[in-house]
């Protein structure tokens, strides 16, 4: 269990946490949420000992043991990827190589003898003799296949070294667990595969995530933090949510029949209180207006970007075919072949591929920045496209300020206009004069959803719209795409988005595509689809 007691911490004049008290127990998956800038990610480094706050204490159960889940991917850059899982288990990986060196030792003693004899118990107690198959288990239920498991961390790909990070957190089963983002850069079937794991995790689990759907399947408790505080709700984060927004309601309702009497008791002392046989009236009145009182509801540090995406003009019937088109990597690899796809009106397509860089490949020959290898595309004359890639470094060299920049792309160049797109993403003020060159990744994100939304698409292809975007933003983006009456192409790591967006499943494979209308929980769930997945992947 962790008990933190009255814990406030202060950066200059800043106040992040104020006096913050609250209990994880074993048997719970907890939640962190919050705004951008709340202090998430600050408030896993107080419980996880690596910051100290200015006031109060984070006390741990004697004996237990924590376990976080470690986000710099080079740190173990020197040991394979079997033995960096075992060291998730501190005290075990420590006992294993003293063994390693008393045993190898040419002049061993008595004392050596009975050294080992202590570290042989205390191994087995741990479960040591089981821990190399553990650790390897779960590296090939992650998906980094045995071949994989001796090379060295720094020559696997930049997914396998996720998968076996999160894999040395897991590892021994700890007490305490902290995962501060566990779910980027993970493949559906490794999503999946921890959601199970976590769901079936008897200790305490502390997570931060932006996957709602990853929060429903694992969280039993929501942890708010908003204006210092945390708050604890019992219950997955679509309950938080639909409690908060009818609290909300229920207290602005209540406040606007405040509102509505206050009104009527003011009118009433305006009318009469001249009026001397009202006089008395008017005064009872006049106190009963002082009493009372409206419940403020304070303005959430989360705020919620205006994402509309409008069509300049409707569509025609002809769309886009996409007939025969190949493409390969650099090694001469197919990212995918003999593609056939004829996109009818309406269509909002989610695709999805073991190799990311294929639906990269395709969505840049769809926008014209990438030439295939095979094949045509045709889109049918009334399409006007707007592109949101995945990769948008490119579009931010350069001096320019916000405003400047996004002019570029805007055919009315009066700024008051351009300033109107940038506002409705969260730029405001002195903010939309800063320069591009300063914007972190969910600013980039922003800035070309602005974009996106000034040129009045009636075609949209989006890889990863929502990456580095915080709650809010990606329940916006949901929430505008839902609405949205285009033709949509799009991926995303974000489930919910998938499953209530698409009507229609595209994977792409390197021996030919799946194309499946139904949604994606259909699509994942489907004994035909998983039948093809295996023919197709051989």
């Amino acid at each position: 269990m962790i008990t933190v007691s009255n814990v406030s911490l202060q950066f200059g004049k800043r106040v992040l946490f104020d006096e913050v008290e609250v209990k994880f127990t074993p048997g719970n998956c907890y939640g962190i949420i919050g705004a951008n800038g709340s202090g998430k990610s600050t408030f896993m480094k107080i419980l996880s000992g690596e910051i100290d706050p200015t006031k109060g204490q984070v006390s741990i159960t004697p004996g237990q043991r924590m376990s976080v889940l470690k986000q710099n991917h080079s740190e173990y850059n020197e040991f394979t990827a079997l033995d960096t899982v075992l060291m998730g288990n501190k005290r075990l990986y420590a006992i294993m190589k003293e063994k390693d060196l008393i045993y190898a030792k040419t002049d061993f003693s008595e004392a050596d003898g009975i050294k080992a004899s202590e570290l042989e118990a205390e191994f087995s107690e741990l479960n040591g003799w089981n821990a190399e198959s553990d650790a390897a288990g779960m590296l090939t239920n992650m998906g980094v296949m045995p071949d994989h498991h001796f090379k060295l961390v720094k020559d696997l790909n930049g997914k396998e070294r996720v998968k076996v990070l999160l894999a040395q957190a897991l590892f021994g089963t700890p007490d305490l667990l902290l995962l501060d983002e566990p779910t980027n850069d993970l493949d559906i079937d490794t999503i999946s595969w921890l959601e199970n794991y976590l769901a079936d995790f008897m200790n305490t689990v502390i997570v931060i995530s932006h996957d709602r759907h990853f929060l429903d399947a694992v969280c039993t408790h929501i942890c708010d933090i908003d204006y210092g505080k945390l708050q604890t709700y019992t219950g997955n984060y679509s309950f938080w949510y639909h409690m908060s927004q009818l609290q909300l309601k229920q207290r602005s309702d209540s406040n606007k029949k405040i509102e509505d009497k206050r009104a009527e008791l003011q009118d009433f002392v305006r009318r009469f209180s001249a009026n001397a046989s009202k006089s008395s009236q008017a005064t009872s009145r006049k106190k009963l207006l002082e009493k009372l009182t409206i419940d403020e509801i304070p303005a959430s540090t989360r705020k919620y970007p205006g994402i509309i995406f409008r069509q300049e003009r409707e569509a025609g019937d002809q769309i886009l075919l996409i007939d025969q088109l190949s493409k390969k990597d650099s090694e001469g690899k197919f990212f995918f072949s003999n593609v056939h796809i004829n996109l009818k009106k309406g269509d909002k397509i989610a695709f999805v591929s073991r190799n990311q860089l294929a639906i990269t490949a395709l969505f840049n020959i769809l926008a014209d920045l990438e030439k295939q290898d095979s094949g045509t595309y045709t889109f049918g004359t009334t399409i006007f496209k707007g592109h949101l890639p995945n990769d948008n470094n490119s579009y931010f060299k350069g001096d320019y300020n916000l405003v400047d920049w996004l002019r570029q792309y805007s055919a009315n160049k009066d700024e008051s206009y351009v300033r109107g797109f940038l506002g409705k993403m969260l730029f405001s003020g002195e903010e939309v004069l800063k320069k591009v060159s300063v914007l972190s990744g969910g600013e980039k994100v922003r800035c070309m959803t602005s974009r996106v939304m000034l040129q009045n698409p009636n075609f949209l292809i989006l890889e990863e719209p929502t990456n580095h975007l915080d709650l809010e933003s990606i329940i916006a983006y949901n929430d505008a795409l839902k609405d949205y009456a285009g033709t949509i192409l799009f991926t995303s790591h974000d489930h919910e988005l998938m499953q209530t967006v698409a009507n229609r499943v595209i994977e792409l494979t390197p021996k030919g595509i799946i194309d499946k209308a139904m949604t994606y929980d259909e699509y994942l769930a489907s004994p035909q689809v998983k039948e093809q997945r295996e023919k197709l992947y051989k």
